[in-house]
């Protein structure tokens, strides 16, 4: 069943027809999904509370209705390690159309990986993992399965991956916890079924999974035309 906040955030996002970060990584929160200790900052004082409160270093990315890949507008700056480096960011992207702001985050580390799902409208929801990041569109390493997602699901997605193995550990770095990314999949696919009527697509990438659990980095949740 499909909770009044996340529905009221859907709504309150009609007008862009997408979902801000900040809102995206509530939505996903109230989901159980797991994403890091962040905060929405609409002036650089917040800004710099912010970040003195999670710890340097720290990540920092534009928020702004007008820009929907904060890449192309070099709208993300990771490792911020100074107060005056984050003022800097700010200043920057004050200037860019529709500017509401930054999203302050902590910094975390682990294996790219991309989990995401678009609404076909013959078949229904359908779910992608794999391996993720900025080259995700050209390595082209995933997998696809129907939502709703079953445990099973897991095993099998992952053996269809080239990269599977960076994931179990390769060359002496440590694999992944597996239990935290079914519980993201799982999570993540019932979300889906609950949210299918009112998007487009919504995509998880990176999600950044290491020995310690898995933490979604970014999230970007497209509606669908009403």
């Amino acid at each position: 069943m499909l909770k009044k906040e996340i529905q009221n955030i859907l709504d309150s996002s009609r007008e862009v027809g997408w979902v801000l970060e900040p809102n995206a990584k509530s939505l996903l929160h109230m989901a159980g999904l797991p994403v890091p200790r962040y905060g929405w900052a609409e002036n650089i004082e917040e800004a710099a509370s912010m970040a003195a409160e999670i710890g340097y270093p720290i990540a920092a990315k534009v928020v702004s209705p007008a820009v929907v890949h904060k890449t192309e507008v070099q709208g993300v700056s990771l490792g911020i390690d100074s107060q005056e480096k984050l003022q800097e960011f700010y200043r920057k992207m004050s200037i860019l159309p529709e500017f509401a702001g930054i999203l302050v985050e902590e910094m975390v580390e682990g294996e790219e990986l991309i989990v995401g799902a678009t609404i076909d409208y013959q078949f229904g929801p359908t779910v992608l993992f794999g391996i993720g990041g900025t080259a995700v569109e050209v390595y082209k390493d995933v997998a696809l399965r129907m939502a709703p997602l079953a445990p099973e699901d897991m095993s099998s997605m992952l053996q269809e991956l080239k990269g599977g193995k960076l994931l179990a550990g390769y060359r002496g770095k440590e694999p992944i916890k597996f239990s935290a990314l079914t519980e993201v999949l799982l999570s993540f696919s019932d979300l889906l079924m609950d949210i299918a009527p009112f998007i487009e697509s919504i995509d998880l990438n990176p999600l950044l999974c290491s020995a310690q659990g898995c933490v979604v980095a970014d999230a970007r949740i497209i509606l669908a035309d009403q």
